[in-house]
Parts: structure tokens; C-alpha cells; sequence
């Protein structure tokens, strides 16, 4: 059980980590400081970048489960 568990947690990090990659810069933060504040928004948020909004939240739930599962089992 804690394998599997663990061999979901590392899965749900490396998505993750692609995933918040996959985000554009909103502008306002680092992303300013290295050149991205030159791009422009035309027409708000499209379908692509509000899935892929929800992926992220979903990825992010699945390892938030993870961590609370993997605390519970390894309890002494």
C-alpha cells in the first residue's frame, strides 16, 4: 500500500511541476523581470489554459491526498 501510495506521490509531483511550467506568466511577478512582461492578453482566457487551470488543481488535490495518506500509514 505505501509503495503504491509513494509511486502515486512521485507521479503527481512530476505532473505537476510540468503543468505549472505549462502556465503563462500573468505578469506582475518574476516573470517581469526576465522579459515576459511584453507579451499582451488578447481576449482573456481560452478554453486550453482554463483546463489546464483545472488539471492543475485536480494533480494538486491528488498530491495533497497522497502526502495526508503517506502520513497516516507511516504513524508510528
Amino acid at each position: 500500500m505505501e509503495i503504491g501510495i509513494s509511486i502515486a506521490l512521485i507521479l503527481a509531483s512530476l505532473l505537476m511541476i510540468l503543468l505549472v511550467l505549462l502556465h503563462k506568466g500573468k505578469g506582475g511577478g518574476l516573470s517581469d523581470m526576465f522579459g515576459g512582461g511584453f507579451t499582451s492578453n488578447f481576449g482573456g482566457s481560452s478554453v486550453v489554459e482554463r483546463n489546464l487551470d483545472r488539471l492543475t488543481v485536480i494533480t494538486g488535490v491528488i498530491w495533497f491526498v497522497c502526502i495526508i495518506a503517506l502520513g497516516l500509514l507511516l504513524r508510528p
